[in-house]
C-alpha cells in the first residue's frame, strides 16, 4: 500500500528544485522547449502556478510513503482548477524516485488520490502526459484515464528545435 502525506514546508524546495528540472527536462525531450534557457522556462512556470509556494491556495503536494520500507519513494502535485466552470483535480507532477521505480507506487498513489479528491468534493482528476512517454501513458489508461485532446505539429526542418 502507498500513502499520500502532505508534504512539510522544510521539504517544499527540494520538491520545488526536482520538479522545476524535470518539467524542464520533460519539455526539451518533447521538443516543446529548447535545452537552452528551458530551466528559466519552467521556473518561471513554477512561478506562475505556486506563486506562495507551498501554501498557494488550492494546490496539494504529497509525498508518496512506502509504509513497507517507511521509504519516501516520490512526490505528487494535485491542484484544484476551474477554468471551464467545473471544479477539476489536475495532477500537475508525479514524480517517483528512480529506485523505486517499476515497483507499482505510482499506480497505488494514484489509487489514494481518488480519496483525496472526493474529500476535496471534485469528481474527475485531470493531467498531461507528453506523447514521448508511452510507459506513463499505458500507467494512466490502465488506471481508466481517457484522452481529451491531442496536440500534434509537423516540423519543417528548423534547426532550432521548436
Amino acid at each position: 500500500m502507498t500513502i499520500l502525506v502532505p508534504l512539510s514546508a522544510i521539504s517544499f524546495p527540494a520538491f520545488l528544485e526536482t520538479a522545476i528540472a524535470g518539467y524542464a527536462r520533460q519539455n526539451v525531450a518533447s521538443g516543446r522547449w529548447p535545452a537552452e534557457g528551458a530551466l528559466e522556462l519552467s521556473r518561471a512556470e513554477h512561478q506562475r502556478l505556486l506563486p506562495e509556494g507551498i501554501a498557494t491556495k488550492n494546490n496539494h503536494i504529497f509525498e508518496i510513503h512506502d509504509p513497507a520500507t517507511d521509504a519516501v519513494v516520490g512526490s505528487l502535485w494535485l491542484g484544484v482548477q476551474n477554468t471551464t466552470g467545473i471544479p477539476l483535480a489536475y495532477v500537475f507532477n508525479i514524480e517517483v524516485a528512480p529506485e523505486h521505480r517499476r515497483r507499482g507506487h505510482a499506480a497505488r498513489a494514484f489509487k489514494a488520490l481518488e480519496s483525496v479528491v472526493r474529500e476535496l468534493g471534485l469528481s474527475a482528476i485531470g493531467l498531461n502526459v507528453f506523447a514521448y512517454n508511452t510507459g506513463a501513458q499505458a500507467l494512466y489508461a490502465s488506471l481508466g484515464y481517457e484522452v481529451t485532446a491531442l496536440s500534434m505539429r509537423k516540423r519543417l526542418g528548423n534547426e532550432s528545435g521548436i
